[in-house]
Order: structure tokens, then sequence, then C-alpha cells
């Protein structure tokens, strides 16, 4: 028959950070569906949709990404990633700088992870659309001129969407944090 391998499961479990990535959703979700509703005018079932979206698997990649850079880590880099998961602070003075410098490497990696993402699902979901739809044979080269030029502009619309959208929640996320280190 099959067998399981055995599994391995850790003997200290990030139970607070693991729930503090859920609260990140639950605030990111909504606030970027809302600046995706207003600014792209997408319905609100739509910018619901890729807000999940963009967010849950901005979110996965990040932790793999995580998985992968943890290994090769310092060990005293490491020791602060992990009293700083674990009992939300830090020991080291000189770590605040490159706490900073981090975490714009995340802003800005999260933003091009959800653009590429936002990209992805509005292209499939066009694709599918057409599919339903038999494309009419009139007037083809004029809408193929006006597309062209909408779509310079919508991808520009696009970027500014997510980067307002990202800057948001990750404001807002700063805050929760904020708090937090204040009432620990």
């Amino acid at each position: 028959m099959f067998e399981f391998p055995e599994l391995s499961l850790p003997r200290v479990f990030p139970v607070g950070a693991i729930l503090f990535n859920f609260l990140f959703l639950i605030v990111a979700i909504p606030i970027e569906a809302y600046v995706l509703n207003t600014r792209l005018k997408f319905d609100k079932k739509t910018s619901a949709f890729y807000s999940v979206s963009i967010n849950l698997f901005s979110n996965v990649i990040g932790w793999i990404i995580f998985f992968f850079v943890d290994p090769v880590l310092p060990p005293q880099i490491k020791s602060e990633l992990l009293n700083f998961i674990y009992f939300n602070r830090l020991q080291a003075p000189n770590i605040q700088s490159l706490l900073i410098l981090t975490a714009f490497i995340i802003f800005f990696g999260t933003f091009l992870m959800k653009y590429i993402l936002l990209r992805i699902f509005m292209i499939s979901l066009l694709e599918l659309k057409k599919a339903e739809k038999e494309p009419e044979n009139q007037a083809v080269s004029r809408r193929n001129s006006r597309r062209a030029s909408k779509s310079k502009w919508q991808n520009t619309n696009v970027v500014t969407t997510i980067l307002i959208a990202n800057a948001l929640s990750y404001s807002l996320i700063s805050i929760i944090l904020f708090i937090r280190s204040v009432n620990a």
C-alpha cells in the first residue's frame, strides 16, 4: 500500500506570526479591492477577486522566497529574525538599518509581484472572454488602433493603482505593527 512519509513538525510553532499574517491579509485585501474598484472601475466582485488573488499569490511567493533565503542568512541575522518573529524584539542596535532596507525591498518586490500577477489575471480573463465571443470582422483595424492606445494608458493606470493600493495596505500594516510594538 501507499505509505505516508513521516512528518516532522517543529517543536515551536510560530502561531503569532501566522495569525499576524492572516491579519495582514484581512487588512490588505479590502483596501486593495477598494482601490481597484475606484481607480480601475472594476465591479466590486471583480476587484475583490483580483485583490484576493494577487495578495494570496504574492504572500505564498513571499514565504517561498523567505524559506529559500533563510538557510543562507548569517547566524546573527537569523537569530535576530527569529527573535523578532517569536518575541517581537530586536537585540542588536545596528539591525534597524538592515530592517529598513529589507522593508523597502519587500515593499517594491511585493509591488512588482502584484503588478505582474494582476496583469496575468487580466490577460487570462480577457482571453477567456474573447474565446466565448466570436470576433466580428467589421472595423477590426479601427478597434485595434484604439485598443493599442487604450492598452498603453491602462498599463500606466494599473501600475499607479497597484502602487497606491500596495502603499495604503503597507501603511495600515505598519500602523498595526507600531501599535503592536507599543503594547508589547
